[in-house]
């Protein structure tokens, strides 16, 4: 799979470099730290809270029986 490295934009190849989709060691690493410095960041997130919580509820039923699920 052809690409471009993110961090460097050289043409890079799925086949031929270990660190795809980087075109080296040193652009995977600097792409860490960036994470690592929170230069990046999730914007939105992963799920919808509300949503989750529901599910939780259906899929354990010791809260529907008011038992929190501990012993004393």
């Amino acid at each position: 799979m052809k690409h471009h490295c993110p961090i460097c934009g050289k043409p890079t190849d799925s086949g031929a470099d270990a660190d795809f989709p980087f075109c080296s060691e040193r652009c995977r690493l600097l792409d860490l730290s960036n994470w690592a410095s929170e230069r990046y960041v999730v914007s939105e997130p992963a799920f919808e809270p509300d949503r989750n919580e529901d599910e939780n509820d259906e899929q354990n039923p010791r809260k529907h029986n008011g038992d929190d699920g501990s012993d004393s």
